[in-house]
């Protein structure tokens, strides 16, 4: 198991800032795509944005301009900061990687979650 553990939601006014952090940790030999998602009120588990271990980037057509997704290879670490927030932000944010174990085994992980609140 490799747990994801992610910090940095909170309650933000509209338009405001919020910068989202998730780390693995464990034993992992690598990681391919890291990503956050969120799940709204009443919908479906989206994608939010993804990143590959070289960089590229994937954005959802309703984050673009807004958010900004980052890694640091080196601390198996994923970012998002999130700018201009809208209420239709407010979500449970998941962090998810896709990460080879030291053993060569390879499974998709998720984080617990993080509610992300954006008052109007």
């Amino acid at each position: 198991q490799v747990p994801l553990v992610e910090s940095g939601g909170g309650l933000v006014q509209t338009g405001g800032p919020l910068r989202l952090s998730c780390a693995a940790s464990g034993n992992i030999f690598s990681i391919n795509s890291m990503g956050w998602y969120r799940q709204s009120p009443g919908k479906q588990r989206e994608l939010v944005a993804t990143v590959t271990s070289g960089g590229m980037t994937n954005d959802a057509d309703s984050v673009k301009g807004r958010f900004t997704i980052s890694r640091v290879n080196a601390k198996n670490t994923v970012y998002m900061q999130m700018n201009s927030l809208k209420p239709e932000d407010t979500g449970v944010y998941y962090c998810n990687a896709g990460i080879r174990s030291g053993d060569s085994s390879f499974a998709v992980y998720w984080g617990q979650g993080t509610q992300v609140t954006v008052s109007s």
